[in-house]
């Protein structure tokens, strides 16, 4: 008896998923359409672009350096204080580098998360809305988890939530 009562319990919730009503959505291709999205990724093109600039510039600082340090390594008269301080200025200039490379991503990053957030959380609010009018218990998104099939019964939201946000299909 014990065996069967856990069998039973063990049983239930797919019982209960055997009747709920289930969507699938792709909100990535919702997202890719979202007329916010070529914006933000305008914004983002236009500061990768001056970062880009700027890195140029401390790459033909680095570059002056290297070719004067080369200069004077290779002069065997030059005092090795002087070789000593190019070569300081060479990883001075290096770290430089780095440091403005790591800056740089770390603020492109930010400003993505920034950009993509809100349009996001719009695309989320649609599927939200589209499932509540649906009646649907649960809603799969196909492009975080792969769904290997999807039954005659299974809703398609994808169509629904692009007419909620006006977007073409």
């Amino acid at each position: 008896m014990k065996r069967f009562l856990m069998i039973v319990v063990a049983m239930l919730p797919l019982v209960v998923m055997a009747q709920a009503r289930i969507g699938i959505i792709n909100s990535q291709q919702i997202f890719d359409l979202m007329p916010e999205k070529a914006q933000a990724e305008a914004q983002l093109k236009a500061m990768s672009d001056r970062y880009h600039a700027e890195y140029e510039l401390l790459k033909g600082e680095f570059d002056k350096k290297y070719a004067d340090y080369q200069t004077v390594a290779a002069d065997a008269s030059m005092p090795e204080t002087i070789k000593e301080r190019r070569v300081q200025e060479l990883q001075e200039s290096d770290k430089k580098m780095r440091e403005f490379e790591r800056r740089a991503a770390d603020d492109l990053s930010a400003m993505r998360e920034a950009l993509t957030r809100p349009i996001a959380e719009k695309v989320q609010a649609a599927i939200r809305t589209a499932g509540e009018r649906g009646a649907l218990d649960v809603v799969f998104d196909t492009a975080v988890t792969p769904v290997a099939y999807t039954g005659p019964a299974t809703i398609d939201l994808t169509p629904v939530v692009k007419g909620l946000l006006g977007l073409e299909y």
